[in-house]
């Protein structure tokens, strides 16, 4: 593997330069402010996998960052492992504190992600238009059959993790549209991804603390 190849997969991107992408590289800013925030709401109320999704937002917006200035695979490793460890933290979170597995079971099942998403990311490229963000349409899917079979146990929640679906799915809409929409509009829509995705995963951390503020109540 060439891990300094370059990448030009988004429609702002008209030259390997460092500034090419100054949209899609500035944006990225928004995962750093919504981390700032929700280190704010979760600081001190000994929620320690909060605290550590908060961490990986922040790293996700400078992982995206990278990508959007280098370009080269490396960068693009970057981009990606922070949201694959995001997604896999929420889920342990999940089982373990919503579901209240055990630390094992509560493992298991987050590991089970690997495989429902090769199972599922084949099916979501028969999506005409999905193109690349097919990768990431198995995660609103995960994230409403979770809000559907919590809707009686935890209501509050389950509404929670269906609004951040809903976030998610407009998200990956956007990304989608970049490329097909690039004549029309020459900056892209990919930027909004960057907004939304930190507007989603500040949103889910928030709904995963209210859940556990409520918890001791409940």
């Amino acid at each position: 593997m060439d891990w300094f190849q370059e990448i030009d997969g988004y429609c702002e991107r008209l030259s390997p330069a460092y500034w090419a992408e100054p949209i899609n590289a500035v944006t990225n800013a928004a995962f750093l402010i919504t981390a700032f925030i929700m280190w704010r709401r979760v600081r001190g109320q000994g929620m320690p996998l909060a605290m550590g999704l908060v961490v990986i937002l922040a790293v996700i917006g400078v992982g995206s960052y990278l990508f959007h200035t280098h370009a080269q695979v490396w960068a693009a490793m970057a981009d990606i492992a922070p949201i694959l460890l995001y997604i896999l933290v929420y889920i342990f979170a999940i089982n373990r504190d919503v579901w209240h597995m055990r630390t094992v079971y509560a493992l298991i099942v987050t590991v089970l992600f690997v495989p429902y998403a090769a199972a599922t990311i084949p099916l979501f490229q028969f999506i005409p238009g999905l193109g690349g963000s097919s990768a990431y349409a198995p995660v609103p899917l995960l994230i409403l059959i979770y809000a559907f079979l919590l809707r009686n146990r935890v209501p509050e929640t389950a509404c929670g993790l269906a609004i951040g679906a809903v976030i998610l799915i407009a998200s990956i809409t956007f990304r989608a549209l970049d490329e097909p929409l690039c004549a029309q509009l020459p900056l892209g829509t990919h930027f909004m991804w960057h907004i939304l995705n930190a507007t989603m995963l500040g949103w889910m951390i928030e709904v995963y603390r209210r859940h556990m503020a409520r918890a001791p109540q409940s």
